[in-house]
């Protein structure tokens, strides 16, 4: 195998790789072996036809296909390793030659990873988050601990009221015709919810226990079902049952029974403090990202589009492999998002811009402030993911590997390299 290798423009790079004749030639039976049973040859059972044969037959073309991606598969990693360059995308490849009995030769063009020029990454100045906790934070929290024990109470001597929870039964018609999924019955609708299209439940205000009404709404335009889409609808409803929700008192008898404090002014002073507690940690995420943002912010270097699309590939792979886990069918998210793969694709390429933008710069610290994590900081992760994963420390460094080792190191330098500029950094 040789290898010529030309830098292009914009962090790009193409590599001619020229296959022998003979290892290419091989590659053509390697290719006939594993095809030989589907030729169908006169004269010959099948799979017994010689080569020559089938490419009289066929043609002598018709392993080429299989032949080449032998042979690139034999020499593409080679090629890279030879080539030196830190290859960030996939391969892009075209053939060049590929005749039987001359050299193999093909272009596979890549994107190289960006040369970082950072700028100032050391005190740089942000604006601190505000961790600072408010009456009015204390008291949402005990409206919400409040509403969660709160209960439902029949009414039946008054209509229907914003905030009420309902239960109605319902049909709908589009042009006089039922659709399907439009009808239910004893269905619990809470009134401003908005859980029902249009203003559906704005116009069961004032209806009685008893009553049978008409609704008339417009589906949205981008609405889920096609067919429905942008069409008015009238729903015939009855209205069944009228609850409203029943807080209780916030005074020392619901601390009590909330927490293990005897008191609510005790109560209070606990969700103070466990608040603070949580927009502290709030705060601090917030001030890294802000300090990362502005290192990110000065640094300069240009991403090739074609690393920006082989992460964003992997990000529509992580996300469809995360659903799946959840039993839910990517395709089918896509096809009630009303998107399609690569529509989903351009959503996320922003994101994977800004990661990849990200991921360099911080690895430009690394490398600027000589930032290596320490035996021990890297047993206290391998410890920490067999905890995670309920396995031995030694079967995560087997699965693992070499090179997820090696990927562990490097994820942890880019975490000291965070903690690195947000401890230097001013936050004012």
């Amino acid at each position: 195998m040789s290898l010529q290798v030309e830098n292009l423009e914009k962090n790009m790079a193409k590599l001619t790789i020229e296959v022998p004749a003979e290892q290419f030639d091989a590659a053509i039976k390697t290719a006939f072996n594993r095809n030989k049973n589907r030729f169908n040859i006169p004269g010959f059972r099948r799979g017994k036809a010689p080569l020559q044969m089938v490419e009289k037959m066929y043609g002598v073309e018709v392993l080429f296909e299989d032949a080449a991606n032998i042979a690139m598969d034999e020499t593409y990693a080679n090629a890279v390793d030879e080539s030196g360059l830190e290859i960030v995308s996939r391969p892009e490849v075209d053939i060049v030659q590929i005749e039987k009995g001359k050299p193999f030769i093909y272009t596979a063009t890549v994107a190289v990873k960006p040369e970082v020029t950072l700028g100032e990454y050391k005190g740089v100045e942000v604006e601190k988050a505000n961790a600072d906790v408010s009456d009015e934070d204390v008291d949402a929290e005990l409206k919400r601990v409040q509403d969660q024990n709160s209960r439902l109470v029949t009414v039946e001597d008054r209509p229907v009221a914003d905030g009420d929870q309902t239960v109605i039964d319902f049909e709908g018609f589009v042009d006089g015709e039922a659709f399907e999924g439009g009808k239910g019955e004893d269905y619990p609708l809470t009134i401003g919810s908005h859980s029902f299209i249009d203003n559906f439940e704005e116009q069961l205000i004032g209806k009685n226990i008893g009553d049978e009404c008409e609704v008339n709404v417009t589906f949205p335009e981008n609405y889920q079902a096609k067919e429905l889409a942008g069409k008015p609808a009238l729903f015939k409803v009855k209205i069944k049952e009228i609850k409203v929700k029943e807080l209780p008192e916030l005074d020392d008898e619901f601390a009590g029974e909330v927490s293990e404090f005897e008191t609510l002014e005790d109560y209070k002073k606990d969700v103070r403090a466990k608040l603070a507690e949580t927009k502290g940690r709030q705060a601090a995420t917030e001030n890294e990202n802000r300090v990362v943002a502005k290192v990110v912010e000065n640094a300069s270097l240009e991403i090739p589009e074609a690393m920006i699309e082989t992460e964003t590939r992997n990000m529509v792979n992580d996300y469809a492999y995360r659903m799946q886990s959840q039993g839910l069918a990517f395709d089918q998210y896509l096809k009630y998002s009303g998107m399609t793969v690569e529509q989903f694709q351009e959503q996320l390429k922003p994101q994977a811009e800004q990661r990849i933008r990200t991921r360099l710069v911080m690895e430009a610290v690394v490398k600027a402030e000589n930032i290596e994590p320490d035996d021990e900081a890297v047993e206290r992760e391998i410890n920490a993911m067999a905890a995670n994963y309920k396995m031995e420390a030694d079967q995560v460094k087997t699965q693992l590997g070499e090179n997820g080792l090696k990927q562990l190191k490097e994820d942890l330098a880019v975490q000291e390299a965070i903690d690195f500029v947000v401890a230097e950094a001013k936050l004012v």
